[in-house]
């Protein structure tokens, strides 16, 4: 009965009330994913984060309460089940993500993140400035680690640095469905200068792992392009924007023209209709800059 409700509400969501509807969504909503018995996705304001249910229980994605209550996110999931939520994954360690997670905890909830993440947490609870309702992860994973609860099996995968030097690919093996969180955009240019990475070359890397990995759909932790899934495809794409973006401006590089002449002439006009081109391409081509010009 929880479910047919809940389904009715996101029903009556997506099929709007009008134009205004369109253009003014909910703060949130929670829809199951086509062609799967119990994948969730849950939307917040414009972050995303899926959770499955399982006769055992209940796996959740990223808190995603920086600043705001968690509160919706845990009563959407009691709107589906009342089984409990047993875990909670940490996509990586940014704060507009995986903020607001002790209402989870309170409920019993497994944390699990990448060990990075933990080791991070641990130095700013050491200084002082890790946010109070950001929960340390109970277990933590280096290169890959599955769990299994009530027949359900949820992949964890750490493909190397990209967005973050701890970014973790969940994958659902049966369902062939990965849901990936910031460094993998679809139909937008990479997010300001690239932070957080050592290489840009190894964040390419990563995009190539990823896209080696068995999954037919992608399921982003905000939602680009119209909210749609991501595809093989868009990975692709994103692959060969950034091998064009390293190569227009390890060639202004060669010819001194980083950072700022490189930040106005270099142009990709092959994706020039992706979302962010025009106020994120010269920020882009700077994080390239400093690798091509600067060596790091």
């Amino acid at each position: 009965m929880k479910i047919s409700i809940c389904l009715t509400i996101v029903a009556a969501i997506a099929a709007g009330l009008g134009p205004a509807a369109a253009q003014n969504p909910p703060q949130t909503s929670t829809r199951k994913v086509d062609g799967t018995d119990n994948v969730y996705v849950f939307r917040y304001g414009g972050h995303q984060s899926i959770f499955i249910v399982t006769p055992q229980g209940v796996i959740a994605t990223d808190p995603i309460s920086y600043l705001r209550p968690a509160k919706p996110y845990i009563d959407a999931i009691k709107a589906v089940t009342d089984k409990p939520i047993k875990y909670v994954i940490y996509s990586h360690h940014h704060y507009d993500h995986i903020a607001g997670g002790q209402p989870f905890k309170d409920l019993g909830a497994t944390f699990i993140a990448h060990r990075r993440t933990k080791e991070r947490f641990l130095e700013l609870k050491k200084q002082k400035s890790l946010l109070a309702d950001v929960v340390m992860p109970d277990q933590v994973v280096d290169d890959k680690k599955s769990i299994t609860l009530g027949g359900t099996t949820l992949e964890l995968n750490y493909v190397g640095r990209n967005h973050s030097d701890n970014s973790l690919v969940m994958r659902l093996p049966k369902e062939k469905i990965v849901f990936v969180v910031d460094f993998a955009p679809i139909e937008q240019v990479q997010f300001r200068n690239i932070p957080d990475n050592a290489s840009p070359l190894e964040y390419i890397a990563s995009l190539k792992r990823l896209a080696s990995l068995d999954w037919e759909r992608m399921i982003p932790g905000h939602p680009y392009a119209g909210g749609r899934f991501g595809t093989k495809k868009d990975i692709e794409d994103d692959i060969a924007y950034m091998e064009d973006l390293s190569a227009e401006t390890k060639k202004a590089a060669d010819s001194g023209k980083c950072f700022d002449t490189a930040m106005k002439e270099v142009k990709l006009p092959k994706y020039e209709k992706w979302a962010n081109y025009e106020t994120a391409l010269p920020a882009n081509i700077e994080r390239f800059c400093y690798w091509w010009a600067r060596g790091y």
